[in-house]
């Protein structure tokens, strides 16, 4: 008999938020009304709380219970301003920890957030670091990163949150990546609905797979081995097949590009995975996964594996892989600098301006003529 997992997924700013409340979606099914009278899908007892400044985005949650919405007052908004939402953390904080005690023991929490806004990028850093402080218990991070041409100010808040998180002693920051909505297609709040249910979708799979019982085992204590691996980064695959799609083909799908929520070469930037198989035993060939796994072991080292039935259900695969090096957040972190400097540049070229009075120094001596 498994122990039941205790799980706290803490969902801060609007992005986490969002993806807290797809999650609470997926998990009750998804009815107006589901939130108060279902159970939710996953046999682990999971506790979810959303914290945000921005009581309008608190408010459009709809599958998150009230109770598990947490308005922290800032009368001016941070608008995108890390500095001050450190402080407006530092401020709450208290109230923030004694919400999370209240909600028992946990085995394990997820912080979700984006990294280039302000209450998400500047509270979960500290937020994680507090509870590493207080609890033992490890702590996933899923950062969602923005898109490249978002504006300077997003990426330089995406690379101080990411290297202040890599700094709370987070166990692994699992990332995200809304370059995916180009993906998705349809209008923008189509784009949104879609990412962010690619990530409860995964989040959910994992839970339900640490909380199983399976021919092949993986568990808790495998995917904090997983998460240890690498620089300290990990991304998330999916893929599902119908009943015609080969095994083969449903876990190579899941380590493609397309397949994860984050821009990778896993054979050559990967360092440890997971990969759990999920459906009926006709659909599951053991000698086909195995050749399959062995191929990207080869590759990176040690892949942890397991299978979990389901009668009458077509395959599906979940990927956990940590990495060793990925080009896509150097990218990233060039355009960070470079964002940087722009605005060091422009602030330089405000300044000299400002002294300088060139503007209202032409009406210098004049009066208005009505």
């Amino acid at each position: 008999m498994l122990k039941i997992l205790n799980v706290l997924i803490i969902g801060v700013g609007q992005c986490g938020n969002r993806i807290l409340d797809a999650i609470n979606k997926e998990a009750f099914g998804g009815g107006k009304f589901s939130k108060y009278y279902s159970r939710q899908k996953f046999p682990s007892r999971v506790e979810t709380i959303a914290v945000n400044t921005a009581i309008n985005d608190l408010k459009e949650m709809r599958y998150t219970k009230a109770k598990d919405r947490m308005h922290i007052p800032n009368l001016h908004g941070l608008g995108a301003n890390r500095i001050v939402g450190k402080q407006c953390f530092n401020e709450n904080k208290d109230m923030i920890m004694r919400n999370i005690s209240e909600r028992g023991d946990f085995d394990v929490a997820f912080i979700i957030c984006s990294s280039s806004g302000g209450t998400g990028s500047s509270f979960s850093p500290p937020l994680v670091k507090e509870l590493k402080n207080r609890y033992d218990f490890p702590i996933y991070s899923i950062v969602v990163l923005p898109f490249r041409e978002e504006g300077t100010i997003y990426l330089q808040n995406s690379a101080f949150c990411l290297k202040e998180m890599g700094e709370s002693e987070t166990d692994g920051i699992i990332l995200a990546d809304n370059q995916f909505l180009k993906n998705v297609g349809g209008d923008i709040q189509t784009a949104y609905d879609g990412i962010n249910k690619m990530v409860a979708e995964r989040v959910l799979f994992l839970l339900e797979a640490l909380d199983s019982e399976m021919m092949m085992v993986t568990d808790l204590g495998d995917f904090k081995t997983v998460m240890a691996g690498g620089a300290g980064f990990a991304t998330i695959g999916f893929a599902k097949g119908d009943n015609t799609t080969p095994i083969k083909t449903v876990i190579h799908d899941s380590l493609s590009p397309g397949g994860l929520l984050f821009s990778s070469n896993v054979y050559e930037e990967g360092s440890r995975a997971m990969i759990i198989l999920r459906g009926d035993r006709k659909y599951l060939n053991i000698d086909d996964i195995s050749s399959e796994l062995d191929k990207l072991s080869s590759h990176i080292g040690h892949v942890f594996k397991g299978v979990i039935i389901r009668n009458g259900e077509t395959p599906k695969v979940l990927s956990v892989l940590t990495l060793e090096t990925t080009s896509e957040l150097e990218n990233l972190y060039t355009l960070a600098v470079e964002a940087i400097h722009m605005e060091k540049e422009k602030r330089s070229r405000m300044a000299i301006r400002k002294d300088s009075d060139a503007t209202f120094s032409k009406i210098d001596g004049l009066e208005p003529v009505y």
